[in-house]
């Protein structure tokens, strides 16, 4: 499997080792939304969250609602 791009093959074969046999004529769509997914993830990697507190610290309700309208 190369580090850029999952091929038609790549895919049937990591689909069969899933346990998820595919038929011939889905292995170029199953690479391309694997290459897909692929990419998105690889954006959100790149972003920087820095001071942003993990979601279990929000409390619904207790926000201030000082917005200008």
């Amino acid at each position: 499997m190369s580090a850029a791009e999952f091929t038609p093959p790549e895919a049937a074969l990591w689909a069969g080792r899933a346990g998820l046999p595919l038929s011939a004529d889905r292995h170029a769509a199953v690479a391309a939304t694997a290459n897909h997914i692929h990419a998105v993830v690889a954006v959100l990697r790149e972003l920087d969250f820095g001071d942003t507190p993990p979601a279990a610290s929000y409390r619904a309700g207790e926000e201030k609602n000082d917005a200008a309208v």
